[in-house]
Order: C-alpha cells, then structure tokens, then sequence
C-alpha cells in the first residue's frame, strides 16, 4: 500500500513535470512565431519623452516606456523608439516621428505602437505627410484620444479666454509648445483632425482603450469624473469610446492612463521607498 501511494505520488509529479514542460515547449514555438519580423516603432503622448536624464550622467536615466522595451528586445524584437516635442502640435510631433522612422528604420518597414496622443501624431504622419523613406504596415494606438477628451474641453472652460493668452506667453518664455493642447479638444478633432486625415487604405490600424476606478488619492479622481460624466468609461484622461480606431481590440480594465507605459508602479515604489518601505 505504501509502495502503491508512493508510485502514484511520483507518476503525478512526472506528469505535471511533463506538463510544464510541454506548455514551456509550446510557448516558446509561439513566441518565435509570433516574433514580429519589422521593427516596432514606439510613439510617445503628450509630455512625452524617450529618455529623461535629471542630473545627467550621474544618474539613470528615466524611460518613458519603461520596462516595455526591455522586454521587447527580450523577445528578439527590434524597436524603434521615436522623440518628438512634447507639447509640441500634431503636425511638429508627426513630422519629427517621420524624422525618426526614417533615420532609425533603415528603409525596413515599420509597425508602430503608439501611446495616447502620439496615436493622433502617427495617424497624421501616415495620412498627410507621407514621408519618403517610410513605410508603415500597421497601427496600434493605446488610449489615444481620437475623438479629443472631455477633461480638455474641460480645462479651456475653465481658464477661459481671457487667461489662456496670458498663460501660453508664460510657456513661451520657458521654451515649451503650445500647440497641442488646443488640439486634444473634443470640437477640434470633429471638426478638424478627423475629417481631414482620413486612414491609409494600405495601412491596418488596430485600437485599445482602458478603464479605472481611481482611488480618492489618485491624482486621476478629479479628471476621471470630468470624463465620465460627459463620455462615460475611461482611464481618467480618455474614454473608451475615443480610444476607438480601426479594429478595436478590446478594453483594459482597472488600468489608468499611466499603467498602460507601467509608470504608476514607478511612482509607487519610488514613494514607497522614501517611507522606508523595502522592495521584496
């Protein structure tokens, strides 16, 4: 009897054993299948940036896609990550993105994965300036707001005309761009971007969106509830049915505008740590 339930035991682990091995086996196959042959082109939103170096080279540098790279590249895959003005418009941001492709692809074609606006700054690329040396075979955005945001529409209502002159000299003087926030405004994407950069019929274009709950600490709260009162779901900067384009692929849930580039839990730890709390 004791034998018996001793060879039992041993046939079920070598089972399991068999198991996760066959499943390693098989995602490996998977992976190598799936390996995207061009090259991933990464597009940063607005304030956006592709490496932040504070204190030059006596610190790290702070990455925009965090972590998401790393893993890339881990998989074999090559990416491409593109810089353009932050705050800059669609049209300076699309035209420093073609810029980037150009020079950083090689002439291979590209697929491109774009974060927040910098879906809107790929979609103008790709529709009106057609950049010679580019060729782009897809586009996946992830909470990009291609319908513009309520929290925008929200913003400009409450600074009001008489203070945004005043309040865009100021950002002048410091060097940084205007043009984009005029831009993410619900009327202007309407009414301008969208019926002017219609898709490429030679390009896929696929779509992501995401939900949250912020909690009454998040700094999303406040423009969560802007958005959800006016476009329903959303991130707590874009809604769902904005983040829509092309084949949309579904719905992140319980993901804010910063999980989705893994930020928020670099701001977590990083306060955290400043507690006293150590990493496990």
């Amino acid at each position: 009897m004791f034998w018996g339930e001793r060879l039992r035991m041993i046939l079920l682990l070598l089972g399991r054993i068999m198991v996760c091995y066959l499943f390693s086996v098989e995602r490996m196959v998977l992976m190598r299948i799936a390996t995207p042959k061009h090259p991933i082109v990464l597009a940063h939103g607005l304030l956006g940036f592709d490496e932040l170096r504070l204190a030059g080279s006596l610190l790290p540098g702070v990455h925009y896609w965090r972590g998401i790279t790393d893993a890339m590249r881990a998989n074999g895959i090559e990416v491409i990550i593109a810089s353009v003005p932050a705050s800059g418009s669609i049209e300076e941001r699309a035209a420093k993105l073609g810029e980037d492709i150009a020079k950083k692809a090689n002439g291979k074609s590209v697929n491109i994965i774009a974060h927040s606006m910098g879906g809107l700054d790929a979609r103008y690329m790709i529709s009106r300036l057609q950049p010679d040396n580019v060729e782009v075979l897809s586009l996946a955005t992830v909470a990009t707001p291609h319908r513009g945001s309520a929290f925008a529409d929200y913003c400009f209502k409450e600074i009001g005309p008489d203070y945004l002159p005043r309040l865009y000299r100021a950002f002048e003087v410091m060097g940084i761009s205007t043009g984009a926030f005029k831009q993410l405004t619900r009327k202007y994407m309407a009414e301008e971007f969208n019926p002017n950069t219609p898709d490429d019929p030679t390009v896929r274009y696929f779509s992501y969106g995401a939900m949250a709950n912020p909690s009454i600490w998040s700094a999303f709260r406040k423009p969560h509830k802007v958005v959800e009162l006016e476009e329903g779901p959303n991130d707590g900067l874009v809604s769902v049915e904005s983040s829509k384009w092309g084949a949309y692929k579904g719905t992140l849930v319980d993901v804010s505008h910063l999980d989705l580039i893994n930020w928020t839990n670099r701001l977590t730890w990083f306060f955290w740590e400043l507690s006293g709390g150590k990493r496990k």
